[in-house]
């Protein structure tokens, strides 16, 4: 009803000139950064010199690419590498965490549902500070009374991966239980009365079900992870994932092979982004499926 009553020419304009405005100030950035990605000049700004694609495939002349800039692509590489074991983490345990605040019953459950969003709310230079910190520390309790040399704890990708876990599991939680929280465990009690065991009720029904969640927190799990900065700068060792690179390139001087980089990111995870939502809307039940357990 509200949608169909009349409005004035002036609220009209006001609102398709506010969603005009919104989106050109999200893509025009975006759109400038990916268009001097190809500009034939040694630096990412005004004005344009011409079409060129040396900023992706250059390797001589002083201009060297992204697939010719070995030192950025094992960057890539690294980040690919951790975000992987990220998402697989927080997926597991996110799905662990999930039906246990759904499932379980015990004191102080609401308790334990605010204290994991603490990370969700803790900058993360204080986050990647406060884990460096306690990790140095056992570390060198661990070599000074036991003599074993904990090297994971020590800077580098495993405490940069635990780093992004402890927060980004808060996420992957958050988004498969409420998933399960719509669950109707009437499907998972009648499997039960037809002798399913446990096992085969959660691979069968449970896990199923969940399965667009999980794909959600994964995609979201690994794009958090690529992207991180904040809590990856103070746990990193020597070898920089994307973004500590693309940090220090940008100190030593800006270069249009940013400019490249950035706009295989923006490709990269609007492609990720297209394939997680066509899989989660072929996962949707029709309706005649899910009229089916009534």
């Amino acid at each position: 009803m509200i949608a169909s009553l009349p409005r004035s020419d002036f609220s009209r304009v006001v609102t398709a000139g506010y969603v005009v405005a919104f989106f050109v100030f999200l893509f025009v950035p975006l759109v400038v950064v990916a268009a001097f990605a190809f500009n034939d000049a040694n630096y990412p700004a005004p004005p344009w010199r011409g079409f060129t694609l040396d900023w992706f495939v250059g390797g001589a002349g002083g201009r060297i690419g992204l697939l010719a800039d070995r030192a950025l692509l094992a960057s890539i590489a690294t980040s690919v590498i951790v975000a992987c074991w990220v998402t697989v983490l927080s997926v597991t345990v996110g799905t662990a965490n999930a039906f246990l605040l759904e499932r379980a019953r015990f004191r102080g459950k609401s308790l334990l549902s605010l204290l994991m969003l603490a990370p969700l709310v803790i900058p993360g230079v204080i986050l990647g500070i406060s884990i460096l910190a306690f990790a140095s520390r056992l570390a060198q309790f661990a070599d000074d009374f036991m003599g074993a040399d904990l090297d994971f704890l020590r800077p580098g990708l495993p405490l940069v991966v635990l780093g992004q876990f402890s927060y980004i599991v808060s996420i992957a939680t958050l988004t498969i239980a409420d998933r399960l929280k719509s669950f109707d465990t009437t499907l998972e009690e009648a499997a039960f009365n037809l002798g399913a065991s446990r096992g085969d009720v959660l691979r069968t029904i449970t896990l199923p079900y969940l399965k667009p969640a999980l794909i959600g927190a994964a995609a979201i799990s690994f794009l958090m992870s690529f992207e991180n900065f904040n809590t990856t700068l103070m746990l990193v060792g020597s070898d920089p994932p994307l973004t500590i690179m693309m940090y220090g390139r940008m100190r030593e001087g800006a270069s249009p092979v940013l400019n490249a980089v950035s706009l295989f990111l923006m490709v990269a995870s609007a492609l990720l982004a297209l394939i997680v939502v066509r899989r989660q809307r072929g996962l949707q039940p029709s309706p005649i499926t899910a009229a089916a357990p009534a």
